[in-house]
């Protein structure tokens, strides 16, 4: 039987705690197979305090550990409070044994602090992806996936994504007919399109500080649709195309053309929410030259096509339908 340990510390979001339970902790006699066996361990015997203001007690304690085949590590808010040495230590001895290590949203962090993403690919929610790579720069963080999945060490993207990650591990371990009879009975879809990059928020900015590059800035969002050459903008500037494209690195941190398809995007994610217009013209509305041109550049930023986002994103059709 493959037992399952799902970590409990200070400060524990409840709800990736509770997909963790929910996918490998209920019994399903139904599916004809032999389930996994599950315990929740915290470090220390006494209640745990969650993030919603209640606290959590077991029985089981880090010793436990030992036993467990998967150790599954909820997430919490990252500096909120340091992460006991003890669990790290643990985290670290079950890897050496060849357990399989998981960590859901922010409990990356956990993993990080504990060596075991050092070189490797991880994901966590975007909020916290650069904060991640900025305090772990070993770690190679992905901000655009809804998980990954190294072998001996998994990682989930935010909140929601725990359930995509927990849904791979059940079709690594009993195949893809188990998994997709797991996500019927939890009414959520046994494989989502697309990846993080969709529910990333992002805007134009708006707010930038004064500066000979804010009055362009501007001029170039209300000019999308328009063919916006590195000569016609420096035009606009009156300055060569070579000291144009020093200050506007300068200025934005960015290329002119990457900060243009950027924005480009934007516009045509606003018209995929909020319109019925066919992909085709809002390619046209956002300048680019072709739907396919828009569908390449959304799919590689994105990471999802302009008509997946659509039905995930648009209220209006959603309410229609």
């Amino acid at each position: 039987m493959h037992t399952v340990a799902i970590l409990i510390y200070d400060h524990v979001n409840p709800f990736e705690l509770a997909v963790a339970t929910e996918v490998f902790g209920l019994d399903r006699p139904d599916l004809g197979v032999e389930w996994y066996r599950t315990f929740v361990c915290a470090v220390e015997s006494r209640p745990i305090p969650t993030r919603s203001g209640f606290s959590i007690f077991t029985t089981y304690d880090l010793t436990h550990m030992r036993e467990a085949n998967t150790v599954i590590v909820p997430s919490t808010t990252p500096g909120d409070i340091a992460v006991p040495d003890q669990l790290l230590e643990a985290l670290r001895e079950a890897y050496q044994q060849g357990t399989r290590i998981v960590s859901f949203c922010t409990g990356a962090f956990v993993l990080a602090a504990a060596g075991l993403l050092n070189g490797r690919r991880a994901a966590t929610h975007w909020l916290w992806s650069a904060q991640l790579a900025q305090h772990y720069p070993l770690v190679r963080v992905d901000p655009s996936v809804l998980y990954v999945d190294n072998g001996q060490v998994l990682t989930s993207a935010g909140t929601a994504a725990s359930i995509d990650l927990a849904l791979h591990i059940v079709r690594k371990d009993y195949g893809a007919e188990i998994a997709s009879a797991v996500a019927r009975r939890m009414v959520v879809p046994p494989l989502r399109e697309g990846g993080q990059a969709q529910y990333i928020q992002s805007s134009i900015p708006n707010h930038l500080e004064p500066s000979p590059f804010s009055a362009i800035l501007q001029w170039m969002n209300t000019h999308l649709h328009e063919e916006l050459t590195i000569e016609r903008l420096a035009l606009e500037m009156k300055m060569s195309q070579r000291t144009f494209a020093r200050h506007f690195q300068q200025a934005t941190g960015t290329t002119p053309h990457r900060w243009l398809l950027q924005q480009r995007i934007l516009q045509a994610q606003r018209l995929l929410e909020t319109t019925d217009e066919s992909v085709e013209r809002i390619a046209s509305f956002c300048g680019f030259s072709s739907a396919a041109m828009l569908r390449i550049h959304f799919q590689h930023l994105v990471r999802t096509s302009p008509q997946a986002y659509r039905r995930a994103f648009n209220f209006k059709r959603a309410t229609r339908s």
